[in-house]
């Protein structure tokens, strides 16, 4: 039986394949550009593969997808059933993905709702979860993007890089840009806050800024009902750990995801990212 609200988002969500076979979520994915071949991201492309081409300093660049994938995307869900359409994506200060889906949304088939969610990997995951789950319970379009932004208002992503060395050349700093070259001498933490990239911290050694990355998740967590994903690139134990620590922490945990950020993603921070998104229900 078909859904009355269908969800689309982009391949930057990393949301588990099982939940969205299981919530029916449909992912239209960027594309990088990897020794002189455009691939898409979850498909055609690792973020192994890309992890091992940044240590070897080799050119990795990204694109969003065309709005033609994102017309395909919607007539399939038109064909399926839906009445209207959600599509939600990474924050529009990040990637021209949302802009391509405004331009999709003017030509489809039923009325589809473009969302900025301000978010990247599971804090987007979250959002689009948070509207298939009330898309699946009857609500309405209007309905579903509420629930939605809601999410997304509540939630929260932390992340610990290297080195910003691969944000600044891929112009993904925002206002840390302009303490690149301090932040170079210690270890940074960002965050995502208003869509945008921003220098949280800085931390003398990646111990210390590791074990920063944990009280924040926790203090923002607090002990109420909540979600919470460990993202990393080439760092699983490091994730691992991590996330064993939030499990003994967070008195209200509901779900963890574990998982290594895609390629996308994986181009702009380089190896040894480790991310935490705390998403309160």
């Amino acid at each position: 039986m078909s859904r009355h609200v269908a969800i689309v988002t982009d391949s930057t969500a990393y949301l588990p394949q099982q939940a969205m076979e299981r919530h029916r979520i449909t992912s239209v994915p960027l594309t990088v550009v990897f020794g002189g071949r455009a691939l898409e991201e979850g498909t055609e492309i690792s973020a192994p593969s890309v992890a091992q081409a940044l240590q070897k300093r080799k050119p990795v660049t990204t694109s969003r997808p065309s709005p033609e994938m994102f017309a395909a995307a919607y007539r399939s869900a038109a064909d399926a059933g839906a009445a209207g359409i959600v599509s939600l994506h990474l924050s529009a200060e990040l990637s021209g993905t949302y802009d391509a889906a405004v331009l999709a949304a003017r030509d489809a088939p039923v009325p589809v709702r473009v969302v900025d969610s301000g978010m990247v990997a599971m804090a987007l995951g979250f959002c689009a979860l948070a509207a298939a789950e009330t898309a699946e319970s009857g609500g309405t379009l209007d309905e579903t993007v509420a629930a939605a932004v809601e999410r997304a208002e509540g939630t929260t992503a932390y992340f610990y890089v290297d080195t910003l060395d691969y944000l600044r050349r891929g112009g993904r700093i925002g206002a840390a840009q302009a303490l690149f070259g301090s932040a170079l001498a210690v270890k940074p933490l960002l965050q995502l806050d208003a869509g945008r990239i921003e220098l949280r911290e800085k931390v003398r050694t990646a111990s210390k800024a590791i074990a920063r990355l944990e009280e924040i998740a926790v203090e923002r967590a607090g002990a109420g009902p909540v979600d919470i994903a460990v993202h990393h690139l080439a760092a699983g134990e490091r994730a691992a750990a991590l996330a064993d620590r939030l499990r003994a922490r967070v008195p209200g945990l509901k779900e963890l995801y574990l998982s290594e950020v895609g390629a996308v993603i994986g181009a702009h921070t380089g190896p040894g990212l480790l991310g935490a998104v705390v998403s309160p229900r």
